[in-house]
């Protein structure tokens, strides 16, 4: 009597489905690609981009011109505009010299933060230490106080230390209030990347510095980027702050601005150019990070 042995029926494989992000993704180029929804984006650019127009030839145009008619007359009449507006900012010693305390503020501010967050980012990530969860814990609840609360304290304080009204009193005010929100986005960045990576780089010998500076702000460069245009556009558009923590020599160009339309509220030739010279510079700054900062908010979003 022989057995019979039947050989086992192979299971059908159901088909891959396609990723559903790849699906959204090319219905998203679809979207972009109708007529009607280019000519709306292209109407929304021509409203948002107006404004920044009409500073630019106001800043061109003389004052009795400024004071004659709108800014939109220098369009039929284009010869009429010159750069003197801009010669008299820069022989203007208050604004010129507002203009270098932005820059002494929002630099150092921006990288402090960016240096210590990624650090911290990566200590409460990657490395076991006593009480890390409730630090981050704290980290966390720091979030929600409102800078407010913290200028009289902080002034006092200040006042003490013989920091009020300098420039690095100011320094320190917006890295001590940018850190928290730096410290979460960047933990959280560098929680999302893949254990095997860092186990690999262990495995061949690496320390854990070699780590956070080999491995560790290569890949997290689009959320550093994506930070250090947020933390530079908040401390160079601030005024709050530097209004109330910078003496008449440390105070940068928001405040002088502000200064100049108090004290001479018809000097548009002056006015003008250091606003136009106050805004073009964040926008600059965010065009040349513009790629690391679409995957940086981009980032996590796509699994």
């Amino acid at each position: 009597m022989t057995a019979t042995t039947t050989a086992p029926v192979a299971e059908k494989t159901r088909p891959v489905p396609a990723a559903r992000p790849a699906r959204r993704s090319s219905r998203l180029r679809r979207w972009l690609g109708n007529g009607l929804v280019q000519a709306f984006l292209l109407v929304v650019g021509l409203i948002w981009i107006t404004p920044v127009a009409g500073l630019l030839l106001s800043s061109l145009r003389t004052a009795q011109d400024n004071a004659s008619s709108g800014w939109w007359t220098a369009l039929a009449d284009p010869g009429r505009l010159s750069f003197d507006n801009y010669t008299a900012l820069l022989g203007n010693a208050g604004m010129t010299r507002a203009f270098w305390n932005t820059v002494l503020i929002s630099v150092p501010a921006t990288a402090l933060v960016v240096v210590l967050a990624a650090l911290a980012g990566y200590a409460f990530a990657w490395l076991e230490f006593p009480g890390r969860d409730w630090l981050f814990l704290l980290v966390v609840a720091l979030l929600v106080v409102p800078v407010q609360v913290g200028l009289l304290p902080v002034a006092k304080l200040f006042g003490q230390l013989g920091l009020f009204g300098t420039i690095p009193g100011v320094v320190l005010f917006h890295v001590a209030y940018g850190l928290p929100f730096a410290v979460f986005l960047l933990r959280n960045y560098f929680a999302e990347m893949p254990a095997e990576m860092l186990e690999a780089a262990r495995m061949d010998g690496g320390g854990e510095w070699r780590i956070f500076t080999q491995v560790i702000l290569p890949v997290g460069r689009p959320a550093i980027a994506s930070l250090a245009i947020f933390q530079f556009l908040w401390v160079w558009n601030d005024m709050l702050v530097a209004l109330l923590f910078a003496d008449s020599s440390a105070q940068p160009l928001t405040v002088e601005l502000q200064s100049q339309v108090r004290q001479f509220g018809s000097n548009i030739d002056v006015l003008a150019p250091g606003a136009f010279l106050s805004l073009v510079v964040p926008v600059v700054v965010f065009l040349v990070f513009q790629r690391h900062f679409v995957q940086g908010v981009m980032a996590g979003s796509v699994k």
